[in-house]
């Protein structure tokens, strides 16, 4: 185990919570810097960029290592700190060639290679028609919004969210019977999945599960530091 100093760059309601989480769940030390949004455009601050050029978070610095990407950086915890894991965090990584490490590889890159787009997406275009515009335009701007809305993105969740829906009626976890690197990853898109879709509460095996996580203490503790996952509307 490393002993450089581990510092998280958070920016406040952002996808660097699932950071926090699985650091509080180890029990390893850190530093925590926090970085606010900006009030009008909401996107991470300059300064970030200073840190690593795509200026955007999470990002760690661990020693002379400056890492991003959500992914990358709880497959790099795990590998540095899976020594001092807790029993329950004992299938952190599935062992290689298992069903269980095949799931929680999958559940890593859809996070962010699926999901996420579509999510983001439905913010963006949600958000378009309430930006400063000529009123003329307004109406105009409103009605693309929603036709992209309802002919791409919301089918497109439509078929996420039940087909999540069926894996975790199936199992516990979203890799299997053990809490994996897999749910932290997947906990802000689907937290963000079942805020952002009107039709969140028809699914109550994704609520039982986003329930469960909320309730470990890691997972508060993290929030007390980090301050809330989403942002509010």
């Amino acid at each position: 185990m490393t002993t450089h100093p581990l510092t998280v760059h958070h920016l406040q309601t952002s996808r660097s919570h699932r950071i926090l989480w699985l650091l509080e769940e180890l029990g390893v030390p850190y530093e925590l810097k926090i970085y606010q949004r900006d009030p009008k455009t909401r996107l991470a601050p300059a300064q970030l960029k200073q840190l690593h050029p795509l200026g955007k978070s999470p990002v760690i610095t661990h020693g002379s290592l400056v890492l991003a990407e959500s992914g990358a950086i709880l497959e790099y915890l795990a590998d540095a700190f899976a020594d001092q894991a807790p029993a329950d965090l004992a299938h952190l990584v599935p062992a290689q060639g298992t069903p269980e490490h095949r799931q929680c590889r999958f559940w890593l890159h859809y996070a962010e290679g699926s999901l996420m787009n579509w999510l983001l997406m439905k913010l963006v275009f949600v958000s378009i028609p309430k930006q400063p515009m000529p009123f003329f335009v307004r109406p105009i701007a409103r009605a693309i919004c929603q036709q992209v809305q309802h002919k791409l993105i919301d089918p497109n969740l439509a078929t996420a969210l039940p087909f999540m829906e069926a894996e975790l009626s199936s199992r516990p976890w979203f890799a299997g019977e053990h809490l994996t690197l897999a749910d932290f990853q997947m906990s802000f898109a689907l937290e963000a999945a079942l805020t952002r879709t009107m039709n969140g509460g028809t699914y109550p095996a994704l609520h039982a599960w986003l329930d469960k996580v909320q309730q470990r203490p890691a997972y508060q503790r993290a929030i007390e530091k980090g301050g809330p996952v989403m942002m509010s509307a």
